[in-house]
């Protein structure tokens, strides 16, 4: 298994990988936080049951950790080793000629991401974290306020225009790693050979649509509030 980290193309492997799993937790994200908009009630209903579920809570979320990690992780060793062996930044190697911005790019717009993802955790996760594993608190209850508290909580969190316009740049940048990586990750696999046009052509309708759909959520929120 060590071999197989240590071959470029095992790498490459891993990264696509982990692109996958965070591709699909990013739909599944995105469909439950749609729900804010449309359905509070349903949002809270199943907002609750995803944060109190122990299969989810003590098997999936370590998971998820993991694979966050690991994909920005990976993703700095293939720039760090692939500089090394050329002597430039990673998809550089052709030069703007023959090589898209994202492509050339990849390593930025994913660090920005990795600075969203901090302050998303700041804004949701070490509070819950809090919440139900230092004070015990499972309920999902408000004291004196009926029904759950997660949609309060999120109308919270978009007061700020400045929390809104942050979360909204850091889509965008979103929408431009998944421009390129989710075509990349079926590369890496192999699982292009006739059918690149037709990814190519997913990929752009899912690095448009889920980004754009996070940003809707956002700024509906913002003046919703």
């Amino acid at each position: 298994m060590s071999g197989f980290f240590k071959s470029s193309v095992g790498r490459k492997v891993a990264m696509a990988l982990s692109a996958f799993f965070l591709m699909f937790f990013l739909l599944q994200h995105f469909a439950i936080n749609l729900l804010s908009v449309f359905s509070p009630d349903t949002f809270n209903e199943v907002s609750h049951f995803m944060g109190t579920n122990p299969l989810i809570q003590f098997a999936l979320q370590p998971v998820l950790i993991f694979g966050v990690v690991f994909h920005f992780v990976m993703g700095f060793i293939l720039e760090l080793k692939n500089k090394k062996a050329n002597g430039v930044g990673y998809a550089k190697n052709n030069g703007a000629a023959n090589s898209s911005w994202m492509s050339r790019n990849m390593i930025w717009s994913g660090a920005a991401i990795l600075a969203f993802i901090i302050l998303h955790f700041i804004d949701f996760w070490f509070p819950e974290i809090n919440t139900k594993f230092i004070q015990g608190d499972w309920s999902g209850t408000i004291p004196g306020v009926e029904g759950y508290r997660y949609h309060e909580e999120l109308l919270h969190k978009f007061v700020n225009p400045v929390r809104v316009a942050a979360y909204v740049v850091a889509f965008v940048f979103l929408g431009l790693h998944l421009a390129h990586g989710f075509t990349s990750a079926f590369q890496s696999m192999g699982s292009t050979s006739g059918r690149k046009k037709t990814l190519q052509t997913i990929g752009k309708a899912y690095s448009i649509i889920i980004p754009l759909g996070f940003i809707f959520i956002a700024i509906y929120h913002y003046l919703n509030h």
